[in-house]
C-alpha cells in the first residue's frame, strides 16, 4: 500500500493496483504549483465534504480518469449536474464494498457547502478496509468521541488527520485522536496552506510523541509505503 501527499488535505493510496484519490485541491494551492493534475491517477475519488479546497481539481480529473467518484448523497448528485458520469452515493454510517475493499463514511463535525453555494449534505469521513490493510481518513473535523469505534472495528495501518487548527483539530486533538484510534502512524493533513492553519512542526510532532505516536509531515509529491 502506498501513499502519495499531493498537498493540503489531497492524497493518492494505492492499493491492489487501484488508486483511490482523496479530496482533489492542487490547481489552487500554490504550494503544489509543481504538480501536474493531467498526470494524477485515479480510478476512484473519495469526497470527505464540499468545500472548495477539497473538490477543486475533482471534476476535470473525474472526466480525464473515468474515476467512480464516492461521496454523500448530495455532493454525488453535484457531480453528477457537473457531467461527471460514475458516481456512488453514500452516508453516514453507511459502508460498501467496492473491488478494491470494504468504505465506511465515519461521522465528521464540520460544515459542507458546494463551490456554487448548492448544499453539501454532512460532513464525513472514511474508513478504508483492503486485504493490504486498513486505514482511516479523517476529513475535516473536530475531535470526536467516535473515533474510538473505528478502533473497536478495524486494526489501523495509519490514519490521516486534519491537524492545522482553526477550522478543524490542531495538532493537541489529533494526537488524542490518534490514542482513540489506536494507531501509531499519523499522516497530517490540512495545514500549512493558509495562514490560518500555519503550524510549528516540531511542536506538532511533540504532541504525537508525547501520546506515543508519530507523525508524518510529508512533502508535497512524496510518496510513502505502508
Amino acid at each position: 500500500m502506498k501513499l502519495t501527499y499531493y498537498g493540503h488535505s489531497c492524497f493518492e493510496v494505492e492499493v491492489a493496483g487501484t488508486h483511490l484519490l482523496f479530496d482533489p485541491f492542487i490547481t489552487p494551492n500554490p504550494k503544489a504549483a509543481t504538480l501536474d493534475i493531467g498526470k494524477i491517477p485515479a480510478d476512484y475519488i473519495l469526497i470527505s465534504h464540499g468545500h472548495f479546497d477539497h473538490v477543486a481539481d475533482a471534476v476535470e480529473i473525474a472526466k480525464r480518469t473515468g474515476a467512480t467518484v464516492i461521496a454523500n448523497f448530495e455532493i454525488a448528485d453535484w457531480f453528477n449536474n457537473q457531467g461527471v458520469e460514475k458516481t456512488h452515493p453514500m452516508n453516514l454510517g453507511g459502508s460498501r464494498a467496492f473491488p478494491f475493499g470494504r468504505v465506511k463514511m465515519t461521522n465528521a463535525i464540520h460544515s459542507s457547502v458546494l463551490p456554487d453555494g448548492t448544499y453539501g449534505g454532512n460532513p464525513g469521513g472514511f474508513l478504508i478496509e483492503t486485504t493490504e490493510g486498513n486505514f482511516y481518513y479523517s476529513g475535516d473535523t473536530a475531535l470526536t468521541a467516535d473515533m474510538k469505534f473505528i478502533a473497536e472495528e478495524a486494526a489501523l495501518k495509519f490514519a490521516v488527520l486534519c491537524i492545522g487548527d482553526n477550522f478543524t483539530m490542531g495538532p493537541a486533538d489529533a494526537a488524542r485522536a490518534a490514542n482513540l484510534l489506536e494507531t501509531p502512524q499519523v499522516i497530517g493533513v490540512h495545514y500549512d496552506t493558509f495562514p490560518p492553519i500555519e503550524i510549528n512542526h516540531a511542536d506538532a510532532a511533540r504532541e504525537f510523541s508525547d501520546r506515543a505516536a508519530l507523525l508524518h509531515l510529508m512533502e508535497i509529491g512524496a510518496s510513502k509505503e505502508f
